[in-house]
């Protein structure tokens, strides 16, 4: 079988978005492709040479090192180029060029990433991110006052905001418990959730992967067990998708949003929604459709107008993530999240609040200097290194979320480590610990 080499990868990836001239990149195009990356069998995890290639698909900014690209990441040349060449063609008439010619290519998009997730592309909504997936469920359900939702302590705090303004507004009751960190009992997170369920119980919220922590948490079997008692499951999994490798069928849940500026490393401001199809009349739009809609996945998409050009564009990120092959991504993940951690686990003062192993985290991992306010840690290493990594302060833990990415090089690693090593020795300088 042909084998085609890494050059040849992104230089073919590169030919359709420079092209650009007012079409975007047809999906049909692509198998035979994708075919032939997947052909490459061999380890790459530490093959520098291989990774280098990945990093210069990147325009980064080498002055400073980026260690916060779960919040958003950039995106490859090749997808920033798509985006823009779709939104020159969009400028040139858009009541055509857009809504007209780019719009319908927006269920490409949904074919392919249906595939990807492993579901039907009817169940699958393009939106802007997570959060407004998981609010159009989490406000999507009919409920009462009194009625109890259950989440964690350690969910994404824009989703217990929403939850929060239910209980304002409607006096429903939110109810939250705490997990262990890390947590590596899945039968324990499954028993903690059933636990909490009470006759009042009428929805659950979990995270995939928990974005303080990188903890990745035993989805399937809390599904299961609350469809068992008539209890839907919102499941967040917005750093899930495109960072470590699964499908639908290895989570069985009815609702589910990510993100696609994070991992996937898609245009800014793009997200899905998945509801399982039987489920999709029963849910309410977060803005309104007409009833003709009620059991359209679309109804999730009508929010007025919107750009063609960052959506069809997921479809150049999808083509990178295939490219690299998702089980070697999650592999050279993990690998650099290990890179930093292990060597910072060897002095006795550092604490991981992330597992190392392999089934419960992949490249988020969360680092505490006792002794040192992580905040103020935050601000030295950004302010003396140009290091961006981000402060978490939550009430039941502290400590430094760490977020490389496949753009990441070694070299950045050593100095983040460097950096660390000088605090945990010297402590912060007093400007900074004052």
């Amino acid at each position: 079988m042909h084998m085609t080499s890494r050059r040849d990868f992104f230089h073919q990836i590169g030919v359709p978005a420079a092209a650009l001239a007012g079409s975007s990149l047809i999906p049909a195009r692509l198998p035979g492709l994708l075919e032939r990356m997947a052909s490459v069998s061999h380890d790459v995890t530490e093959d520098e040479s291989f990774w280098l290639e990945i990093q210069q698909a990147f325009t980064v900014d080498r002055s400073l090192i980026n260690l916060n690209s779960g919040g958003v990441s950039p995106s490859p040349r090749i997808v920033q180029e798509a985006m823009k060449g779709h939104l020159d063609y969009s400028n040139e008439a858009p009541v055509y060029t857009m809504w007209r010619i780019l719009e319908p290519q927006r269920e490409g998009v949904r074919q392919r990433l249906a595939r990807s997730f492993g579901c039907d592309a009817e169940e699958i909504a393009l939106v802007r991110n997570a959060s407004e997936g998981l609010q159009i469920c989490q406000l999507g359900f009919d409920l009462r006052p009194g009625d109890e939702v259950l989440t964690t302590t350690q969910d994404y705090g824009r989703m217990i905001t929403t939850f929060k303004q239910r209980e304002r507004r409607d006096g429903i009751v939110l109810k939250q418990f705490p997990v262990p960190i890390p947590a590596e009992d899945p039968d324990e997170i499954v028993r903690l959730f059933e636990s909490n369920i009470t006759p009042r119980t009428r929805l659950i919220l979990m995270c995939h992967m928990i974005n303080i922590t990188g903890q990745i948490l035993p989805v399937r079997p809390v599904v299961q067990m609350a469809r068992h008692r008539g209890i839907p499951v919102i499941v967040d999994g917005a750093h899930a998708y495109g960072h470590f490798n699964f499908t639908h069928a290895d989570l069985d849940c009815d609702y589910y949003a990510s993100s696609l500026h994070k991992w996937l490393l898609a245009p800014h401001g793009t997200g899905l929604l998945y509801v399982r199809k039987d489920r999709i009349p029963g849910l309410w739009p977060l803005m309104a459709a007409p009833e003709g809609m009620d059991d359209d996945i679309r109804k999730y998409e009508e929010i007025g107008t919107h750009p063609a050009a960052n959506y069809v564009a997921i479809a150049e990120a999808l083509t990178f993530h295939q490219g690299i092959g998702a089980r070697r991504k999650e592999n050279r993940l993990r690998y650099l999240r290990d890179y930093w951690a292990k060597p910072l686990l060897e002095h006795d003062r550092v604490r991981l609040h992330t597992s190392l192993k392999p089934e419960f985290s992949c490249c988020i991992g969360t680092v505490e200097i006792e002794g040192v306010d992580t905040a103020k840690l935050g601000e030295h290493l950004w302010s003396t290194y140009r290091i961006i990594a981000t402060p978490i302060k939550h009430s039941e833990f502290e400590g430094l979320r760490v977020t490389a990415n496949v753009f990441t090089t070694l070299e950045e690693l050593d100095r983040f480590i460097d950096a660390m090593e000088q605090v945990i020795r010297h402590g912060l300088p007093a400007s900074a610990a004052g």
